[in-house]
């Protein structure tokens, strides 16, 4: 019985008291309703609409302290547990389900718990009882993924990558704030995210929107504790923070590109957070299709009119100074984009830095990452690799089953694919050279060369020890050296 319930759609399945219901509503007002004419009321002109805080738990101590050790408890059914793997193995559904989470000391009853990530959750079908491991998907020593990347494994819940939300059951409640809160798994090497914590310190230093983070300890249903990142997710009051705009999140699963002027068109490819009552996605879509027609002469000459230039030249300066390839331009889409009411332009806002700092150390400020650690060169050249740099190996035969060949252009179907066409032809542009390289240098200067990225160094080490950021500092201390000399950074 169940494995034929399990056919019907996941969201059928899970919630099918509703549409039950509204069925027999139907009928019974077909039936009594008969031949009477109804008139629909059409208001237009829509009001704006932002979630009513209804209770803002307080918490015993401030998240973000990091002065403070945190703790994290996290308890569910076990049978929802699996059936929400079952959901996201076989349907690639990431479904919510009831915990009860404890933060510090208090308690947050009936939150919502599901899986995260995109890229990042691709090892976990690869290790799921059953699932045939090829050396295709199989990394350097048998581990699944990626080299130097911690294994995901569904009998260690406490390491994987999680997406608390306190009003999913209990609407309008947050936590200090806090509508969802991201628990980061452990990557690249280190399984406390170093890494990350380092790359949203940066962010934060350049000026650019970041988000907060914290280390605690986490626990899910009593088992062994594991230290996690814990990271802010981009929600309404996190909108309110950038200004009088709207939010937009780009999805893994949708294309940068023009698809017409039906909103509904774009439900695959952004997710608006705030202001959904009075605003909607046209500003993007009326960029798109800007953006689609536009000539290389047309970009150079009124991209400014669409687009803020200045804090783009830093956004993708920062990708390419913190080895990031999975940002806009990556396989996992990584970004927010931020639409200002006042000024009438967007703005790329950063988003998921687990795979920053794994690049090539030698990368040059003209060449883009991509997957393994290699780079991009303008035309889509492949450069050399250095093997000095902390990056993530292929595996034998190239990347995991799911992950774009390198290369590829970004669009739908076919796998998640790299590019971006915005950042692709601003890079490319002679008329928006000085802009970025200006950005890169001082960028640069701020975050390497006077020292910022040591400083955060020195203080996450005395949250998570030495040992653990060892590898990290090596690669700092290699990016900084391997960019001081180019042209770039001195003006020559």
């Amino acid at each position: 019985m169940r494995r034929l319930l399990h056919r019907l759609p996941v969201r059928l399945r899970h919630h099918w008291k509703l549409p039950a219901a509204f069925a027999a509503f139907l009928l019974v007002l077909g039936l009594v309703a008969g031949t009477v004419r109804i008139t629909p009321i059409v208001a237009s002109g829509g009001s704006e609409v932002e979630a009513a805080v209804a209770q803002d738990v307080a918490g015993r101590e401030d998240l973000w302290d990091a002065s403070a050790p945190h703790t994290i408890s996290v308890s569910y059914d076990a049978t929802a547990y699996d059936e929400m793997l079952d959901d996201y193995f076989d349907d690639d559904e990431k479904t919510w389900i009831k915990a009860d989470v404890v933060i510090d000391g208090t308690t947050i009853q009936n939150a919502g718990l599901r899986l995260k990530g995109n890229s990042t959750l691709r090892g976990l079908k690869d290790a799921r009882p059953g699932a045939k491991t090829t050396t295709r998907q199989q990394g350097p020593g048998g581990r699944g993924g990626f080299g130097g990347m911690t294994n995901l494994s569904t009998d260690k819940p406490a390491d994987l990558p999680w997406l608390i939300d306190f009003g999913k059951y209990e609407e309008g409640r947050t936590y200090q704030g806090l509508e969802q809160l991201s628990v980061r798994p452990a990557a690249q090497g280190s399984e406390l995210s170093v890494n990350e914590a380092l790359a949203l310190s940066l962010v934060a230093e350049s000026g650019e929107p970041s988000q907060r983070y914290a280390y605690s300890s986490f626990t899910v249903n009593g088992g062994r504790a594991a230290t996690r990142l814990v990271v802010q997710h981009p929600d309404e009051e996190y909108a309110s923070s950038l200004g009088d705009g709207v939010l937009y999140k780009a999805l893994a699963t949708g294309a940068f590109s023009y698809q017409g002027d039906d909103l509904t068109e774009y439900t695959d490819d952004f997710k608006q957070i705030n202001k959904t009552g009075s605003q909607d996605l046209t500003p993007v879509i009326r960029f798109l299709k800007w953006l689609d027609s536009a000539s290389d002469e047309e970009f150079a000459a009124h991209l400014a009119d669409h687009v803020d230039v200045e804090s783009f030249a830093k956004y993708a300066a920062l990708q390419n100074l913190l080895l990031n390839f999975d940002d806009m331009a990556g396989p996992g889409k990584n970004f927010y984009l931020w639409y200002d009411l006042g000024s009438g332009k967007l703005r790329v806002i950063t988003w998921d830095l687990n795979f920053a700092f794994s690049g090539d150390t030698a990368l040059k400020p003209g060449e883009t990452a991509s997957m393994g650690g290699g780079m991009m060169r303008p035309g889509g050249q492949q450069g050399q690799q250095d093997q000095q740099g902390q990056r993530p190996e292929m595996p034998e035969g190239g990347p995991p089953e799911g992950f774009p060949q390198q290369g590829g252009q970004e669009g739908r179907g076919g796998g998640m694919r790299m590019g971006n066409t915005l950042k692709t032809k601003f890079l490319a542009a002679e008329a928006f050279k000085d802009d970025y390289e200006q950005a890169y240098r001082e960028l640069y200067r701020t975050l390497y060369a006077d020292g910022a990225a040591t400083t955060v160094l020195d203080a996450l080490e005395k949250v998570v020890g030495a040992g653990q950021v060892t590898r990290l500092r090596e690669t700092v201390e290699a990016r900084t050296k391997a960019l001081a000399s180019d042209p770039v950074i001195t003006g020559g």
